[in-house]
């Protein structure tokens, strides 16, 4: 069973049309789980309206917003309790197209891990300005040399996880927040072992609501992927 992590925080205008989306392309059993940090925009009691009316739609609520790592947690503990096999994870906004998803189930089949990404050959983005661009590159080159890691796109947030793979990297000790969440599960993901993918995907920037991204999220990735890196040679490894 296929699973939708969905983190909104004031994402009013485009909850319901990613949920239709969504229902489109997800098998008969695939649910949609809504991650609302009590939104002050009524995300949430759109969420909950969904929810009575379809029967795949769950809400998860919680108390505040915390960021994306935090809510993504919670978000798979919850999936996990559901019986999904497969875990995916994406945005709210349509920066991730809903037709990608069975490409991410797809290659969930033998990949332990499948990341959407923007910097394999056929992905990309569209609608970034030249500083986004070079943040968002800058980022994953610096973690990819840091840890030395082959995969391209450590940023990203569209990604499908095997059910083996969350119940493995220790969710419980991950204290991540923005960008460096999206590091660091994939890179614990790939020290325990687990087959990493990417597949082409082409990010486009919003067009409703406001962007999540804030120079706060980009100092914690500055610092938090060497202290990943420092950890692992504590460890021995």
């Amino acid at each position: 069973m296929i699973c939708v992590c969905l983190p909104t925080y004031n994402e009013r205008e485009n909850l319901e049309a990613m949920v239709a989306a969504l229902r489109e392309v997800l098998p008969p059993d695939g649910i949609v789980l809504v991650i609302d940090d009590n939104s002050p925009d009524g995300t949430g009691e759109i969420a909950d309206r969904l929810a009575a009316e379809q029967e795949h739609v769950k809400v998860l609520h919680r108390e505040r917003k915390e960021g994306l790592g935090p809510a993504y947690l919670a978000g798979f503990e919850r999936a996990l309790e559901l019986g999904a096999d497969l875990i995916l994870e994406m945005d709210c906004d349509f920066s991730h197209d809903p037709l990608d998803v069975p490409r991410l189930a797809a290659a969930g089949e033998d990949a332990d891990l499948v990341i959407g990404s923007r910097y394999v050959p056929g992905g990309g983005t569209r609608n970034w300005g030249l500083l986004r661009r070079v943040i968002s590159r800058g980022g994953s080159l610096y973690a990819q040399l840091i840890l030395g890691l082959p995969v391209r796109d450590l940023t990203g947030g569209f990604k499908c996880y095997r059910r083996k793979v969350l119940e493995t990297i220790d969710l419980d000790t991950i204290h991540s927040k923005g960008y460096a969440f999206q590091i660091e599960t994939t890179y614990r993901a790939i020290r325990a072992g687990f087959r990493v993918v990417e597949i082409p995907i082409v990010f486009v920037d919003r067009q409703v609501g406001g962007s999540k991204m804030s120079r706060t999220i980009v100092v914690e990735a500055v610092w938090k992927v060497p202290l990943l890196r420092l950890s692992t040679l504590r460890r021995g490894a």
